[in-house]
């Protein structure tokens, strides 16, 4: 009889904190935020086409695509208009920012067979 009421005990413990850890990301005071037409505004006077803006954990998350055409998602901070994060899916033929990390699976493939081929005791 102990098992289920430990059980249930954990299970309720570990939502209570993981709901006390679950904060937003944002802590701008709503009296300070700036408008999402003005984040709009902003964006695509960069060349941007904005899908969606809506409020996510106190920020505000754009969805749409860059001046490149690639498909972003984006946090901004509402007060400044600050970006917070950036995601960007990169379309096959873009050309990728300097500065930016890039694979080459055939190169990691290649590093990859001959890491393996050595650990065989194979000559790479």
């Amino acid at each position: 009889m102990k098992t289920p009421q430990l059980i249930t005990t954990l299970l309720a413990a570990t939502l209570i904190s993981g709901a006390a850890l679950a904060e937003d990301d944002c802590h701008d005071p709503a009296a300070n935020w700036q408008s999402r037409a003005a984040l709009r505004q902003m964006l695509e006077a960069e060349g941007w086409k904005i899908h969606r803006i809506k409020v996510d954990d106190g920020c505000y998350e754009v969805k749409g695509f860059d001046q490149d055409g690639n498909k972003v998602k984006a946090e901004y901070f509402p007060s400044s208009l600050r970006l917070r994060k950036l995601e960007t899916k990169f379309k096959e033929d873009a050309v990728i920012p300097d500065g930016l990390p890039t694979r080459n699976k055939q190169k990691n493939r290649e590093k990859r067979n001959n890491r393996d081929n050595h650990d065989n005791g194979e000559k790479p």
